[in-house]
């Protein structure tokens, strides 16, 4: 059983469970899975870009995405695939880092870090044991095709969109309630 108490970046202690970071990292763990579960099934049954229709705007395919997103970088003879990997890892520990700093109570700046953590291990998983990441979800409209991605890359944006929402509507109000805290403390 982990430790129940921890001292946090302003050097007070808080209980594990009061500080809810761990259910971020959870999330994180469900993208992961979720992306790695529906990739390993179409990989299973489909053939490369094999097409399988499912409305007039949504297809199931089979694609391997060698750089990032819209394949940008996808034909740079490979050394893409490590340093993509490394940046990956990188932004990854900085999302690991930044979410136990959050974590004392929610916020859609949390639950979108640990959308895009669980993104970008779920790519980075496939960059590093395949060379390439897989995707499936083909969107279009009227001859007009979205590029093919995956569940991960659909966390990442929505993790994305969720901390732009935060920043401009939300982060304000949190800084303000921290001082009020901050100064309720010192008059105690």
């Amino acid at each position: 059983m982990p430790n129940d108490t921890s001292t946090n970046v302003n050097g007070s202690s808080t209980s594990f469970w009061q500080n809810i970071s761990w259910l971020a990292y959870v999330i994180a763990l469900v993208v992961i899975v979720l992306d790695q579960w529906t990739k390993i099934s179409v990989v299973q049954a489909f053939e490369y870009a094999h097409v399988e229709s499912i409305t007039s705007f949504f297809n199931l395919t089979l694609r391997y995405n060698h750089g990032v997103a819209f394949s940008i970088f996808d034909d740079a003879a490979g050394s893409q695939r490590w340093w993509l990997s490394a940046l990956a890892i990188i932004v990854s520990i900085v999302l690991v880092v930044w979410i136990a700093r959050l974590g004392k109570r929610w916020s859609l700046e949390l639950v979108g870090l640990s959308l895009i953590l669980g993104g970008a291990i779920g790519n980075v998983y496939d960059r590093v044991t395949l060379g390439y990441v897989v995707d499936f979800i083909e969107v279009h409209y009227n001859g007009y095709f979205w590029p093919a991605f995956n569940i991960a890359d659909s966390a990442i944006s929505v993790g994305a969109g969720m901390l732009i929402v935060d920043a401009l509507f939300f982060a304000k109000k949190r800084e303000q309630e921290k001082e009020q805290e901050a100064h309720s403390a010192e008059n105690s």
